[in-house]
């Protein structure tokens, strides 16, 4: 299957799927560190994104898509995550914008678009414990097998697991942003919520 309209269409979808499966589990690694409604807020925002999808004109690019879920991300979901992921997602379809499908390269500046997207509105950086520590490693092992001459499916894999690895390296960071970041030492040995739901959607890309 390409990378097209579709595939995002199946992206978000699978997103909102998996987020809603793993809501109570990314409330509780966030009620360790933060909050504790890092899942359910997600999940109110994702479930907002997979109802709009169905309102999408024939003519809808993947930046189109990505946008959509943008717009209903930053207007649904609660607390630092909806700012964050609809930074991410609108920085995503800003980079692949004009494209009806996308190549190794196009997958590759959609993650780095949104990683950069989080940075700025984060003001975080790799190895603070947040989510940029699994969008980092998902963008480095994307540019990785892109140049590696992998095809748009490797690419997306290779985030994945890139995604999975940083969201794990967070367990035994001191957090240094965000409401973790009161805890000093305590917040070593609990994965970041942010990390771990970034590490879910990206795997939704790759099985999309």
């Amino acid at each position: 299957m390409t990378l097209d309209t579709r595939w995002a269409v199946a992206w978000l979808t699978r997103s909102a799927d998996a987020i809603e499966e793993h809501a109570p589990m990314l409330s509780e690694l966030d009620r360790a560190i933060g909050d504790g409604d890092h899942g359910e807020n997600l999940n109110r925002g994702f479930a907002a994104v997979r109802a709009a999808l169905s309102d999408l004109p024939e003519d809808a690019q993947p930046s189109d898509v990505l946008r959509v879920a943008a717009m209903r991300l930053i207007s649904s979901v609660g607390g630092a995550a909806g700012p964050l992921y609809g930074t991410a997602f609108l920085r995503a379809s800003d980079a692949v914008s004009g494209r009806g499908e996308l190549g190794p390269s196009d997958v590759v500046a959609l993650i780095d678009a949104a990683l950069r997207g989080i940075e700025e509105r984060g003001h975080a950086s790799a190895g603070d414990k947040t989510m940029v520590d699994a969008w980092y490693a998902a963008a480095a092992d994307a540019a990785a097998a892109a140049a590696e001459g992998g095809d748009p499916r490797a690419v997306l894999a290779a985030a994945a697991r890139g995604a999975a690895r940083g969201a794990e390296s967070t367990d035994g960071l001191v957090a240094r942003k965000g409401r973790a970041s009161y805890l000093g030492e305590r917040a070593v040995g609990h994965r970041d919520p942010g990390a771990e739901s970034t590490a879910i959607i990206l795997q939704a890309a790759e099985s999309a």
